[in-house]
């Protein structure tokens, strides 16, 4: 036999009534602070940080521009020669949809050749212009730029320079690692940290498929 509620004590009714008033209060100025948003822009968006998911939520948005019929493309900066479930699903389903270019040749240290390396960075940005200026492409991933930047494989000047005079005004372009330069988070309309608080790798765990590939 359970005890009968103290006068004081508010009833399963008086929560729910409290909650939903507390709920219209913060719809109300919700709503209020989603009416002073009107503007439309392509954006400039930086993932970079030490934590993992700056490239899966690159390929987020790319599937959410699938959804909506939005016209993207994908050019892969040095981490070209893995297969993932990404490129595979992309290429083999969504050629249509999604154009996807590969100019990395695997990491780094994979190469050991920095020659290489800024070649297949170039040709990556020329690729990555190409996109970008295309009026049918709406979204461009430009995915681990910012390790080719971060190694000045390309020129930070020249890249930003880029997307803030030449980009369409409605086109989205997201660049995604590590090493973000400051002038390209200054020039940037949203950044994100992934910030590393855990992660398996450190307990011998590799790389997983739908994990990290």
């Amino acid at each position: 036999m359970t005890d009968a509620p103290t006068p004081d004590a508010p009833t399963p009714d008086d929560i729910t009534a409290r909650h939903n008033a507390k709920m219209r209060k913060i719809k109300a100025a919700r709503d209020k602070i989603m009416a002073t948003k009107t503007e439309e822009k392509g954006l400039i968006m930086v993932h970079t940080g030490s934590g993992k998911g700056k490239s899966s939520s690159g390929f987020g948005m790319i599937m959410r521009c699938i959804g909506h019929g939005m016209p993207a493309a994908v050019v892969q900066f040095i981490k070209g020669s893995w297969e993932t479930g990404e490129k595979t699903l992309l290429r083999e389903r969504f050629s249509d949809e999604v154009r996807f270019f590969v100019s990395g040749e695997g990491f780094t240290w994979e190469t050991q050749d920095r020659d290489r390396d800024v070649a297949a960075a170039q040709n990556g940005w020329r690729i990555a212009k190409e996109q970008i200026l295309d009026p049918e492409i709406q979204f461009v991933l430009l995915d681990e730029i910012n390790i080719a930047l971060r190694y000045d494989y390309l020129d930070i000047d020249e890249v930003v320079d880029f997307l803030l005079t030449q980009k369409p005004p409605m086109t989205h372009v997201c660049l995604t690692g590590r090493y973000a330069k400051p002038e390209l988070i200054e020039a940037a309309d949203l950044v994100t940290e992934m910030t590393l608080v855990k992660h398996p790798f450190k307990d011998g765990v590799k790389a997983q498929k739908g994990v990290e590939l």
